[in-house]
């Protein structure tokens, strides 16, 4: 996982780490240090927890793999502009 991915979706969320943690199912108790756990690099979420993120930010589970910034970026364009057209 692209650590800085998943600190860059939440802030344009406007999530803090603990109401990430909490809407994706982490126990309110640890939600904060394991979310910024995993925003640090020091963790990594399982698959699981990550497609939990993922629907809560609203960004493609892949969005969190994808090596090339670029890339990573015309992806979400891509999904974001998908989901308008289906609204």
């Amino acid at each position: 996982m692209i650590a800085h991915r998943l600190k860059s979706a939440r802030k344009k969320a406007n999530l803090t780490q603990e109401k990430l943690g909490v809407l994706g199912g982490i126990d309110e108790s640890t939600a904060r240090s394991r979310v910024s756990q995993y925003e640090s690099g020091t963790y990594s979420p399982n698959f699981d927890t990550l497609c939990h993120f993922a629907r809560v930010l609203n960004v493609p589970e892949c969005y969190f793999y994808i090596l090339d910034d670029d890339f990573a970026e015309q992806v979400l364009a891509l999904y974001e502009t998908f989901n308008a057209s289906k609204a």
